[in-house]
């Protein structure tokens, strides 16, 4: 008689802020880029659409962004509807989502993520 135990491991899940996606698509931080581009089997990663506009629409004409680096964001993220009521984008909310992005700790992912619990 064969007995099958299922073993389903809950996955941590993290949350990106608008901050910890725009700091992804225009920097090189490498915990940042390791957590997405390698896809962990241990890590849930998901946003919602609108930290994702926000990132978005804070990237500047001069900075180094990578389309792929998207795509994989994409690819691997869930992407989760806000719950309020969306707002237009403001200059003021750029500035406060670039400043928090390009000054935090370059090796430390977390500013800008948080760890959710099933």
């Amino acid at each position: 008689m064969k007995i099958e135990i299922n073993k389903t491991a809950r996955k941590q899940k993290m949350f990106l802020s608008s901050e910890a996606i725009l700091r992804y698509l225009i920097t090189d931080n490498e915990k940042l880029d390791t957590l997405i581009m390698c896809k962990s089997s241990e890590i849930s990663l998901f946003t919602s659409d609108h930290n994702l506009y926000e990132a978005i629409a804070s990237i500047k004409p001069e900075d180094t962004f990578k389309l792929n680096k998207l795509a994989k964001l994409l690819e691997v993220g869930d992407i989760v509807p806000h719950n309020k009521v969306k707002s237009i984008l403001k200059h003021e909310r750029v500035e406060e989502i670039r400043k928090i992005a390009l000054t935090e700790n370059k090796d430390k992912p977390t500013g800008g993520t948080e760890n959710v619990k099933n």
